[in-house]
């Protein structure tokens, strides 16, 4: 009786191999000059990586990155459609504000009679009871202590 003979088939090649995409990368990089910069710029000892090294440094510097890396970690739990709703409340509140912009002609004060009738406005209470609300979450946080942002967004122990 013959014997079986194992074959494996490969698979059809779909698209460059990661050997064929490194050498993209490396090509695209000389191409736009970002190797020559790098280049020269680890190799010439100049002051200017003095200066970047000095700048980076620096305890605003540090603070700065420390900074930005936290605002992004708070952008990452934010779902896009939240932050939309988010960032265009603003701006048109930003709008309505302008629109009550002091000028020369004022309004009167509601007075007495006109503050007892906000109070009974179902509408303002049911747009302040929100911002109420967020205001005690914002004071609460900062209430907190955290002497490392980034164990407190990722429960991990950080070591500087």
């Amino acid at each position: 009786m013959a014997e079986r003979i194992d074959y494996d088939v490969k698979p059809t090649p779909i698209g460059p191999d990661a050997h064929e995409e490194l050498q993209r990368l490396l090509q695209s990089l000389h191409e736009g000059g970002v190797l020559r910069f790098a280049n020269d710029l680890v190799s010439s000892k100049s002051e200017v990586t003095k200066v970047l090294i000095d700048g980076m440094n620096q305890e605003g510097s540090l603070n700065a990155v420390q900074n930005l890396s936290i605002l992004l970690m708070a952008l990452s739990r934010i779902e896009p459609g939240e932050f939309y709703k988010v960032v265009f409340g603003l701006k048109d509140a930003m709008t309505e504000l302008g629109r009550h912009a002091p000028d020369t002609q004022q309004e009167d004060a509601p007075g007495i009679t006109g503050a007892y009738k906000m109070l009974h406005d179902d509408k303002l209470w049911a747009a302040l009871t929100p911002v109420i609300s967020a205001l005690k979450v914002f004071a609460e946080r900062l209430g907190e202590d955290t002497e490392k942002p980034v164990t407190k967004f990722t429960g991990k122990p950080t070591e500087l």
